[in-house]
């Protein structure tokens, strides 16, 4: 067999990449070189200490929640946790209110005192019946009615978007529960955590095995004819490896705007979110609150949807997912290459479901691996 420099060229240092990388040099034994045009590893989860020392995160915040023992058990090798359970609340009519909506959210809204019960009717008499969802206007018209659509919903989603919610995909709002009680957690997985010292200590363990090498503030087009590997694994945006031949893949991007105030604290929850379109930002975030930080000062992200920049956000629409499905046609007929993760197979994952899908796919590589490994034995 042809000898190379690296078993594996890994293209992207976020999750996908990372644990890939970990899994081929950690159970395989395999040579990884991983690569990122980047100045760091960890992908939008990259966090760093700012200059007055206060732990904030790079691209907005990335809070971490799974259902999946399997997962946090695998990630528990490189971290310790701190628990976290995420709490937003809303800017709407002058009240930080609950979000997802929930029996609080109604009885503050409305001046109301319901109970539970009360509350599913109530929900239940605003509801105005869909007769076919198709988008994200039906999904919470169907459910919660028009008043409360307006109110929560659309300005928020036209924001982050640059689109009506009856342009979009049903599954855009279809995350978002209602609830009919007090439960005001954003989500409600079993396990609900953060890396105790971040998630750049993190990845900075994932990535320490003798047989990875990190290459960053490299691309991957001056990599590939200079480096000797076999295999590649490629995270990045599918639509860029094959130079656009279809076209550009729709994305919706972000700025954030990184403030520190000279105050202990600025608002009462980690996250609240800015439904008004008269108001830029979607949301504010301050960082202590994820972090656990004690510290005099305080550090706050602002966040800005906008159509041009990194990125972060597929846009759900049937015309995108039909042009996917070109690339997709295109990769799967590409011998020696693995497309793994949000970027490569233009679909928007939680941080968790990124790390299952790297697994599940080492798991494949290691079949292929076992494979070659008995035909090389056979014609020995």
């Amino acid at each position: 067999m042809a000898q190379f420099e690296f078993d594996y060229l890994i293209v992207g240092a976020g999750f996908a990449g990372s644990v890939l990388a970990e899994r081929l040099a950690a159970d395989l034994n395999k040579r990884v070189l991983i690569i990122d045009r980047r100045p760091h590893i960890a992908g939008n989860a990259f966090d760093y200490y700012n200059q007055e020392g206060i732990l904030i995160h790079q691209y907005g915040p990335h809070i971490f929640h799974t259902n999946s023992q399997r997962i946090l058990d695998y990630l528990s090798r490189f971290t310790e946790w701190l628990p976290y359970e995420h709490r937003v609340l809303a800017d709407v009519d002058g009240q930080l209110l609950p979000i997802p909506i929930n029996l609080t959210t109604i009885n503050k809204l409305y001046h109301l005192d319901l109970n539970d019960a009360q509350a599913e009717a109530f929900l239940a008499e605003q509801a105005e019946h869909v007769a076919e969802i198709k988008t994200s206007e039906d999904v919470v018209v169907n459910q919660i009615g028009r008043a409360l659509y307006e109110k929560f919903f659309r300005g928020y989603t036209k924001k982050q978007w640059g689109l009506d919610p009856s342009e979009l995909d049903k599954s855009v709002t279809s995350r978002v529960p209602t609830r009919t009680n007090h439960d005001d957690r954003y989500f409600l997985d079993a396990h609900q955590q953060m890396p105790l010292h971040g998630y750049t200590s993190m990845f900075n363990n994932i990535l320490a095995h003798d047989n990875i090498k990190v290459l960053l503030n490299v691309d991957y087009r001056e990599v590939r004819g200079r480096v000797k590997f076999g295999h590649l694994i490629f995270t990045g945006p599918i639509d860029e490896y094959f130079d656009y031949c279809f076209g550009k893949l729709p994305y919706r991007s972000l700025k954030f705007r990184h403030v520190t105030l000279d105050q202990p604290q600025f608002q009462s929850v980690a996250v609240v979110n800015y439904p008004d379109e008269a108001i830029e930002h979607t949301r504010i975030t301050e960082y202590k609150y994820l972090t656990g930080q004690i510290h005099h000062k305080t550090a706050l992200t602002y966040e800005i949807p906008q159509a041009e920049g990194d990125p972060y956000y597929p846009i759900p629409r049937p015309q995108n997912a039909e042009l996917y499905k070109q690339y997709q046609a295109l990769a799967d007929a590409t011998p020696d290459v693995t497309f793994v993760g949000r970027l490569a197979t233009y679909k928007y994952y939680n941080m968790d479901q990124v790390v299952g899908q790297a697994l599940a796919t080492y798991q494949r590589l290691l079949a292929t691996e076992q494979a070659s490994a008995v035909l090389d034995t056979v014609y020995e």
